[in-house]
C-alpha cells in the first residue's frame, strides 16, 4: 500500500538539499546564467553529501535510499536550476543506475562505484543530429575488430558532454536488425579518437554543459559492451524510464520555486490600493500553480512507489512526465505574468524558470511522444512486457535488514 507521507530521514534530506541550494546555487545562479558557465564544483559538493548515487545500494558506493529519495533531491535541485538537476538526472538516472540495472559485475565495479561515490561523472549518449524520438535513426556505428569494436559517429545535446568521464553510448552493431541491432557501450573519455564541444546560445538552461560529442574510431574493449549486443534499444528505454522520473521530479521543484517566488511579490506589490495577491484572477494563476504542484509530486511519488517495489513503471513514469513539465511551463508562465513587466527581466528569476522550463518539455521524450504513447496504453496498442533485467527493489539486500528494524 502506498504511503504518502515522508520518512523522517525524508524530511531531513529535503532540508539538507534546500539548505544547500539556497547557500551554494542561489546567490550565484543568475551571474553563470548570464555566462553560460557550468560550475563544476557543485557536482564535487554534492559528493561531499554523498548525493551523487542516492538510490545506488552502498555495496556499490552509493547511499542505498530509495528512489523517493532522489525525487526529493531533484526536486529541491531544480527549484534553485534545472542546470544542477539535469546534471545528477544525467550522471545517476540515465547513467549509474542503467550500470546498476544491465552492468556485469566487474563493470559495477569499474565504473558504477566511483560514479556513485561522485568521484567519476556519467553521461549518456543517444540523441544525435537526426535521431531523437526516432532512436532507430541513429548512424554511430561499432565495428568488430578482433576482440574491441571500433566505434565513429556523434552524439548531440549532450549534458554534461565536456565534464563526464564516462558515456553510455548506443550505437548500431548489425544496421539490418533496424532497432535490434542496437548495442550499448560504456565509453571513457581519454580514449583515443574521442572529443566533445559545447553548444552556446541555448534557449533555457544556460548554467549547465551541454554539447556534442564525437568518435572518430574510438576503441572499445569487448568487456565495455553493456548488456549484449542487439539489446541496447532496450537498455535506452530502461534508461529512460529513469531519467524521466528524475525529469518529472525536477519539474515539480520549478513549480515550487515559481510559486515562492510569486507568492513573495503578490505581498510586496501592491495595485488600485491592495496587494495584488487580492486580486482574483491572481489568485487564479497561484490555484492554479498549487494545483499542478500537487497532481505533479502525487503522479512522481506513485511511479517512484513503483520503483521501491520493483515493478516496471514505464507508463506511470511517461505520465508523470509529460504531466509535470506541462505543469512547470504553465507555472513558469504564470509566473512571468503575475510580475508583469518585471518578470520579463532578470532582476527576478521567474524569467530563467520559463526559459528552463521549455527544455524538460522537449528531451526524454516530447510532449507528443508522451501523448501517443498514453494513448496507445489506453487503447490497448502498447503493453509493457517484464525486462529481462529490472533494478532491484528497495530496501536493498543489504540495507533491507537495517530498513525492516
Amino acid at each position: 500500500m502506498m504511503n504518502f507521507s515522508f520518512s523522517e530521514e525524508q524530511t531531513m534530506l529535503r532540508k539538507m538539499v534546500r539548505s544547500f541550494v539556497d547557500r551554494e546555487i542561489n546567490p550565484y545562479i543568475q551571474e553563470w546564467d548570464e555566462k553560460q558557465y557550468f560550475e563544476r564544483g557543485i557536482m564535487k559538493r554534492l559528493a561531499g553529501l554523498d548525493l551523487m548515487g542516492v538510490c545506488i545500494p552502498e555495496e556499490y558506493g552509493g547511499s542505498g535510499m530509495d528512489y523517493n529519495s532522489l525525487a526529493i533531491v531533484c526536486e529541491e535541485l531544480e527549484r534553485g536550476d534545472t542546470a544542477f538537476r539535469t546534471a545528477v538526472s544525467v550522471h545517476t538516472g540515465l547513467n549509474s543506475m542503467t550500470l546498476l540495472q544491465w552492468g556485469t559485475e566487474e563493470q559495477k565495479q569499474k565504473y558504477l562505484v566511483p560514479q556513485a561515490r561522485g568521484t567519476k561523472v556519467g553521461a549518456f549518449g543517444l540523441t544525435e543530429p537526426n535521431a531523437g524520438s526516432d532512436v532507430a535513426a541513429l548512424q554511430t556505428t561499432a565495428v568488430k575488430d578482433g576482440e574491441d569494436y571500433i566505434l565513429n559517429g556523434s552524439k548531440t545535446w549532450i549534458s554534461l558532454c565536456d565534464v563526464a568521464d564516462n558515456f553510455l553510448v548506443f550505437a548500431y552493431t548489425d544496421k539490418t536488425k533496424k532497432h535490434k541491432g542496437i548495442s550499448a557501450f560504456i565509453v571513457e573519455r581519454e580514449w583515443p579518437g574521442f572529443s566533445s564541444k559545447a553548444i552556446k546560445g541555448k534557449l533555457g538552461i544556460r548554467a549547465g554543459n551541454t554539447g556534442e560529442i564525437f568518435f572518430d574510431n574510438v576503441r572499445v574493449p569487448k568487456e565495455n559492451l553493456l548488456g549484449e549486443e542487439g539489446e541496447g534499444f532496450k537498455i535506452a528505454m530502461s534508461a529512460l524510464d529513469n531519467g524521466r522520473f528524475t525529469v518529472a521530479a525536477g519539474a515539480c521543484g520549478t513549480i515550487m520555486a515559481c510559486l515562492e517566488e510569486s507568492v513573495k511579490y503578490c505581498h510586496e506589490r501592491s495595485t488600485f490600493g491592495k496587494e495584488i495577491g487580492k486580486h482574483q484572477l491572481v489568485q487564479q494563476m497561484i490555484a492554479k500553480m498549487e494545483a499542478g504542484l500537487q497532481m505533479s509530486r502525487l503522479l512522481v511519488y506513485r511511479a517512484g512507489y513503483l520503483k521501491n517495489e520493483g515493478i516496471r513503471n514505464t507508463r506511470e513514469t511517461s505520465l508523470a512526465k509529460w504531466q509535470s513539465c506541462d505543469f512547470a511551463l504553465e507555472a513558469a508562465n504564470d509566473a512571468v505574468q503575475i510580475h508583469g513587466a518585471y518578470g520579463f527581466s532578470n532582476e527576478y528569476p521567474v524569467e530563467r524558470f520559463l526559459r528552463n522550463a521549455k527544455a524538460p518539455v522537449i528531451y526524454e521524450g516530447t510532449r507528443e511522444i508522451h501523448t501517443v504513447m498514453q494513448g496507445e496504453y489506453v487503447l490497448g496498442y502498447r503493453e509493457d512486457k517484464p525486462l529481462s533485467k529490472t533494478l532491484p527493489a528497495w530496501p536493498f539486500e543489504n540495507q533491507r535488514e537495517a530498513a525492516i528494524k
